[in-house]
């Protein structure tokens, strides 16, 4: 017991609260801080210094991780190692959110959305995803295949379905996300979900449904009748 007081009174006031009182007891601020000065011998006072800009100027987590890596190293006493620090820790805040995908069960654009937007909702650029299904329509795997620009992502059907055949999954589905928020799928979106869709019953593969992620919202091409139309 002397040596476990000993441990903690040697420990930061971070670490102590967060064994005396627990995780949640910890603001915004104090997490952050607590993540900065491990990095590049940053003093505790610094370190809160510092954490306390950016939770004023951001307010919360889901606002800050929007930002880019070279913003938030652009702040005073930021630096780009200090910066990717931060962006991988909120990173991996929002995916301990997701469903875990071995027990994903896919039931409609709804849960596909629910599914990928904590991902992908926030991002200032575009990301194509495939979902690989079994027969039963579980997740085998989520498929990243391809990252654009602000408005536009180029997808080849022959990569983006190379997993899918190496899995030999029964059925996909298309999932990309609008970084302008309106997720109202665009003839470029409808000539990609066309050739895709070509390509996967040359393959003997189903596909179920193109899903556009936007800021809350979601707009499923199959709901739409527009996948029918292929």
């Amino acid at each position: 017991m002397m040596l476990r007081n000993l441990e903690l009174w040697q420990m930061d006031p971070y670490r102590e609260k967060i064994l005396l009182h627990g995780e949640a007891s910890m603001q915004t601020n104090e997490l952050i801080a607590m993540l900065l000065e491990q990095k590049d011998g940053l003093t505790h006072k610094d370190a809160a210094a510092m954490a306390g800009q950016l939770t004023e100027e951001y307010g919360d987590a889901p606002t800050m991780r929007r930002t880019s890596v070279a913003e938030l190293a652009a702040h005073k006493g930021m630096n780009l190692s200090l910066a990717c620090t931060l962006t991988a820790a909120l990173e991996l805040g929002a995916r301990s959110q997701a469903p875990r995908p071995s027990r994903f069960f896919v039931m409609g654009a709804q849960a596909v959305f629910e599914f990928y937007a904590p991902r992908l909702s926030h991002l200032t650029h575009e990301r194509f995803h495939v979902m690989c299904l079994d027969a039963r329509h579980l997740l085998i795997r989520d498929v990243l295949v391809a990252v654009g620009g602000a408005s536009s992502c180029h997808v080849e059907p022959r990569e983006a379905l190379v997993e899918a055949v190496r899995l030999q999954c029964h059925a996909v589905i298309f999932v990309h996300n609008h970084p302008s928020g309106d997720p109202e799928p665009s003839e470029e979106d409808k000539v990609i979900t066309r050739r895709l869709k070509q390509a996967c019953g040359l393959l003997g593969i189903e596909a179920l449904d193109h899903v556009i992620i936007g800021a809350g919202q979601w707009t499923s091409l199959a709901a739409r009748g527009i996948f029918a139309e292929f």
